[in-house]
């Protein structure tokens, strides 16, 4: 690649940007972008550290017209900043590609769904609620990591639980009884020797509403992911009990990058380069939080300051977003544990399961 195209000077640019509201208040099965203000692109940008993760290819830059592509996302999960990082900082269109966010707030088997017959070209989403979708079948094929953290375990500070083991017996809140979170925390406790089915009452709320279940006393503890979950530790009355960031999840990724099967076989040069700009724009996410803070802070809640979103971006871990054989083992792992708690058929061989869910964009 050459001096002049490492280090490009972005010309001005406006996209669509998904309103903040969207995220709080779409209906289930919402599948739309809203228009934000027009908003430039910053210029100016040294990409001469770019491509910055060790898998990528030293491929060029799509050649011709910009590719449009179209790339789901819950606009409301912090977690997700580096995409509009990816817009308002040029990794998109560093790569040729013309992305539209889409902010999709319909079940996960619609999105998946939404991916593989093509109304949506890539999505981003939580490996522990996508995987079983894919373990039926949906055309769609997970190409790296993105980062780890944002699901806690919260309850009031006079709770007297202290540990996940305490949730035994407890009544427990959850905005989603198949998401990721309850999926994620009754590994755990199955871990513990505690069976999560049986021995933890799960309640579902809406999941703005959870701390207000504990507040009525309805529940002793709830689930909920950032920017809610650190936004109520804010509060003296309430605080953390347990994190995907302990233990050995500490290391391992969180939210996948899901590709149209049809992409990757048709135009694996563009499915490696929408990869390549989501990874970029993950590292430098983890590098300048301040910038993320503010890429994000148009889909924020109103609650969430400046000071709030850095802190988020500076607590999950953009700097692990794994591809090839560290993704395939956390993949299979993943699903190994989904076996432990019912959610996989115990008949699945989940070695082969993530070779099958698995591309290697980087190898094209």
């Amino acid at each position: 690649m050459s001096t002049d195209n490492k280090k490009t000077v972005m010309d001005r640019r406006t996209l669509l940007r998904a309103g903040a509201a969207a995220a709080f208040a779409a209906p289930i099965g919402a599948y739309s972008a809203q228009a934000f203000a027009p908003r430039a692109i910053t210029p100016a940008i040294d990409f001469s550290e770019f491509p910055i993760c060790k898998t990528a290819s030293d491929a060029p830059a799509l050649t011709g017209a910009p590719r449009k592509l179209k790339l789901s996302w819950n606009a409301g999960a912090v977690c997700l900043a580096p995409l509009p990082v990816a817009i308002d900082h040029g990794f998109f269109q560093k790569q040729n590609l013309d992305v539209e966010l889409v902010n999709y707030s319909g079940s996960t088997d619609q999105l998946l769904e939404a991916i593989a017959t093509g109304k949506s070209d890539a999505g981003l989403g939580m490996a522990l609620r996508w995987l079983k979708p894919l373990e039926q079948g949906f055309d769609v094929k997970i190409a790296a990591g993105t980062h780890g953290g944002c699901m806690r375990v919260l309850t009031r500070t006079n709770s007297g639980i202290g540990k996940l083991a305490d949730l035994k017996g407890k009544i427990v809140a959850v905005g989603d009884l198949a998401g990721p979170d309850k999926n994620f925390f009754s590994i755990q406790l199955a871990k513990l020797g505690i069976d999560p089915i049986k021995d933890v009452d799960w309640r579902a709320y809406p999941g703005n509403l959870l701390n207000v279940a504990v507040e009525k006393g309805e529940v002793q503890a709830f689930l909920s992911s950032d920017p809610l979950a650190y936004l109520w530790l804010k509060d003296a009355q309430y605080k953390e009990v347990a994190s995907n960031l302990d233990g050995e999840y500490r290391d391992k990724s969180c939210c996948i990058v899901g590709l149209r099967g049809s992409l990757v076989r048709e135009e694996p040069q563009v499915a490696r380069a929408i990869t390549q700009a989501l990874l970029d724009a993950a590292m430098f996410t983890s590098q300048n939080p301040d910038k993320a803070a503010k890429s994000f802070q148009p889909y924020a809640p109103k609650a969430a300051s400046l000071a709030d979103l850095e802190a988020m971006a500076r607590y999950h871990t953009h700097h692990h977003h794994p591809t090839g054989e560290v993704l395939k083992r956390e993949l299979k792992g993943y699903a190994d544990d989904l076996k432990t708690v019912q959610v996989f058929k115990q008949s699945t061989d989940t070695a082969k399961f993530a070779e099958r869910i698995y591309v290697d964009v980087f190898s094209v």
